[in-house]
């Protein structure tokens, strides 16, 4: 009863505080300030502030190390720990987990954090009203792009929101580079415990037992595999984009719907707009929790799908 008081307090604050329409309608993050001539955009802050935040929870949980009588903190860790081991493992090989879990682990943290900060009071909905007046018509579909929006009986006139704070995962740049440090570390990993070889044999290399069939068959058979090989390029490539895209849809999404919510509620009594987002902010909770797992899991299969393999687990190289 009293958690469920907490978030329903929570979320009176976060209906208070809610989401500017015009948070939600760009794909990238909005510039604030520079740090030495490197532009800082306000989902760049909302992720520096919340790894720390990580770093310190993290630190706060296990204040002086693991030791073996575990404190609640501990146990918590150990907990999330035992549990995606006892996934990820089995799909990747002992020696391949070894080497990516603290990679693995660090995505599940980060996304799941990234995912709930928009849920906060404050986060894209505190900040600043930016205009720009006197706006040549040649510029107008530059600002437009930039989420601009014109100012009625003002003339040459556009203005946009800008939150001091935006979730991180809502801005493409973000997952698009969460995606990158994936797709390098799928090439490490795979080229460390495979090799380049093993690689080429696996994406190229005929898969048919020549003692079961005919040998034209078999030989034949080295031209429909280098094709398939070919398109099993283009889908790995293509793992930047869908990796990306799936964590950005569904956290940009969420944040839309939760605006949407918002609106809906206005002009209700107080006492129950604050309860029309409660569902929704449970839902955004769940789905922020399994796609951060999803991203996890899905680089954990990515390297699996070959340093996973039965036959090849005595050969890989350490």
């Amino acid at each position: 009863m009293g958690k469920l008081l907490k978030f329903s307090a929570l979320t009176a604050c976060a209906q208070y505080f809610g989401a500017s329409p015009a948070a939600a309608a760009s794909v990238k993050g909005e510039y604030l300030f520079d740090i030495g001539g490197l532009p800082v955009t306000n989902s760049m802050l909302t992720t520096w502030i919340f790894a720390l935040v990580i770093i310190v929870l993290f630190r706060l949980l296990i204040p002086r190390g693991a030791k073996l009588s575990p404190s609640w903190g501990q146990q918590i860790i150990e907990a999330i720990v035992d549990g995606l081991r006892s996934i990820f493992e089995p799909l990747m090989g002992k020696k391949a987990f070894r080497g990516a879990f603290p990679l693995l682990l660090g995505f599940f943290a980060y996304i799941l954090i990234m995912n709930w900060s928009g849920l906060l009071p404050g986060v894209g909905s505190v900040g600043e009203m930016q205009s720009a007046q006197n706006v040549a018509a040649a510029s107008e579909a530059k600002y437009i792009e930039e989420g601009f929006h014109a100012v009625q009986n003002s003339a040459q006139t556009y203005e946009k929101f800008v939150p001091f704070l935006r979730p991180a995962n809502t801005d493409l740049n973000t997952t698009l580079a969460l995606a990158i440090i994936s797709f390098c570390a799928w090439i490490y990993f795979v080229v460390k415990y495979v090799g380049v070889g093993g690689f080429l044999k696996d994406t190229f290399g005929n898969k048919a037992d020549k003692r079961e069939i005919a040998l034209p068959i078999y030989f034949s058979l080295f031209f429909v595999f280098f094709a398939v090989g070919c398109i099993d390029i283009i889908s790995i490539i293509m793992r930047l984009l869908s990796l990306s895209f799936r964590l950005f849809g569904n956290n940009f999404g969420g944040e839309v719907l939760l605006e949407n919510m918002h609106q809906l509620a206005i002009g209700l009594p107080r006492w129950i707009s604050w309860l029309i987002p409660i569902p929704f902010y449970l839902l955004e909770m769940l789905i922020g929790l399994i796609q951060a797992f999803l991203f996890a899991l899905l680089t954990a299969v990515y390297i699996g799908l070959l340093t996973g393999q039965e036959h090849g687990e005595e050969n890989y190289g350490n």
